[in-house]
């Protein structure tokens, strides 16, 4: 699905990430670790080919990620929903049309009962009006995750989602990505919040790829 074979990656002429060798599988779920400035969020961005690699190879679905054409990077990205870590949305709009916003954009008309559906699912259905602005920070980050999930990707990208919530908010969060995992998405999520990580177990079968010395390694079994 996504696979980096040797793949490394130098800005401005110092090497951040050197020597991956992964697959994220289908279906699989990661939480991807490292103290800040490691490279957690190059290493998603490489995951949805925001950046190429400047060594190495990193498949994308089935496409070499130097190889694809603007339009094969655009239906890669159809394919992979990313929840960033500042979660910006369009403040004039409402709640409702920023979560479609998606949808709109690849010219397709949102299924009004689709959209209820799932702003129901993340608890936001009172919210369909509102404007951005007024929304806590929980709420933006579950606006997040339906916006990153409305067009039915298979892979969910997290950053840092949970960094400014508070525990009860946090996993309230993470019981969202661990349903979107049992339907058979695949999931990656950056965090530094290890006790997060920890009561994960029992949920979900998840590993954890943790960052050090520039390289991406798999830190023991599952949790």
């Amino acid at each position: 699905m996504i696979s980096f074979d040797k793949v490394g990656y130098s800005y401005g002429g110092g090497e951040l990430l050197s020597d991956i060798s992964l697959t994220l599988a289908p279906g699989s779920f990661h939480f991807l670790t490292g103290p800040s400035g490691a490279g957690k969020t190059t290493f998603l961005k490489l995951c949805y080919g925001e950046l190429l690699p400047t060594s190495g190879r990193l498949t994308l679905f089935e496409g070499e990620a130097r190889s694809l054409s603007r339009n094969d990077v655009a239906m890669v990205r159809r394919r992979i929903g990313v929840v960033h870590q500042d979660c910006q949305f369009l403040d004039h709009l409402p709640v409702a049309a920023n979560i479609a916003l998606p949808l709109t954009v690849s010219g397709k008309e949102p299924d009004v009962a689709d959209l209820e559906d799932l702003m129901t699912w993340v608890g936001l259905r009172p919210l369909a009006d509102a404007l951005p602005p007024s929304l806590s920070g929980g709420e933006r980050q579950r606006a997040a995750v339906a916006r990153a999930v409305i067009m039915s990707p298979e892979v969910i990208l997290a950053d840092e989602p949970t960094g400014n919530l508070d525990w009860e908010m946090s996993q309230r969060l993470l019981r969202l990505f661990v349903e979107l995992n049992r339907m058979g998405k695949t999931i990656v999520i950056a965090t530094h919040d290890m006790n997060l990580i920890r009561t994960t177990k029992g949920q979900v079968a998840a590993r954890v790829l943790r960052i050090q010395n520039r390289r991406v390694q798999l830190a023991g079994a599952d949790l």
